[in-house]
C-alpha cells in the first residue's frame, strides 16, 4: 500500500486542527484511507505529565514517544497519515517552555531529545507549517500566555531549519492556496 505522512506543526491556536480537518474531508471523499495523530499535549496532561510552561523531559519524551507509536500504528492500515503535531513540535514546546520559565534541563537530556526530534522530522512526507496571526482571537479555554506561544512557535521553526526542513507556511490568509498546494503533493505521493 502506498503512504503518505502528512505533518502540521506551529504553537497552538494557529489552525493546525482547522487545516488538517478540511484535508481529511477532502482526501476521504476521494476514498483514500485516513489515519489521524491527533495533539497529544491533552493526553500528557490527562496522564499526570506537566504541559505548556511546564513541560520537562519526561512529558516531552513522552509527548513524542506516543506520538511516534501512534503514527506507526496508523501507517499499518492507511494511505495517508495525517499527524497534528509533528514529533519535533514537543521539542519546540520544551525549549520554550525552559526560556519562559527560566529553567534549564542536563545537556545528556536534552541531546537525547534533539536526536529523536531530528531523526524522526524526515519522516514526514509533506510538512506544512502555520505562522501565529496575533490579530486572531483565542479560542475557549485555551492557553493565553502569548509570550509563550510565540516562543514555542519560534522555537519549533528554529528546529525545522536544523533539520534542513522545508514545510509549507500556512497563515491565517492562505489557507485555500495551501490546501490545494499540499493535496497535490499528497495525491503525487499516493500516485507513485
Amino acid at each position: 500500500m502506498r503512504k503518505v505522512k502528512v505533518g502540521i506543526a506551529g504553537t497552538h491556536s494557529t489552525g493546525k486542527s482547522t487545516f488538517l480537518k478540511q484535508l481529511d474531508s477532502v482526501l476521504s471523499a476521494e476514498g483514500v484511507a485516513i489515519g489521524r495523530v491527533a495533539d497529544l499535549a491533552k493526553a500528557a496532561r490527562d496522564r499526570g505529565f506537566p504541559i505548556l510552561t511546564e513541560h520537562n523531559f519526561e512529558s516531552t519524551a513522552w509527548i513524542m514517544a506516543e506520538g511516534m507509536r501512534q503514527e506507526a500504528e496508523a501507517a499499518l492500515s492507511n494511505e495517508a497519515i495525517l499527524v497534528d503535531r509533528p514529533v519535533f513540535d514537543a521539542l519546540g514546546y520544551l525549549y520554550a517552555a525552559l526560556e519562559i520559565s527560566g529553567r534549564s534541563l542536563p545537556v545528556r537530556q536534552l541531546d537525547e531529545l534533539r536526536s529523536i526530534a531530528v531523526a524522526h522530522a524526515g519522516d514526514y512526507d509533506v510538512l506544512v507549517m502555520t505562522k501565529l496571526d496575533p490579530a486572531i482571537s483565542l479560542g475557549e479555554g485555551r492557553d493565553k500566555n502569548y509570550e509563550f506561544r510565540v516562543a514555542a512557535g519560534d522555537k519549533i521553526r528554529v528546529i525545522a531549519e536544523e533539520a534542513a526542513l522545508q514545510p509549507v507556511i500556512l497563515t491565517s490568509t492562505n489557507g485555500d492556496e495551501v490546501l490545494k498546494q499540499i493535496l497535490t503533493s499528497v495525491r503525487r505521493h499516493l500516485a507513485n
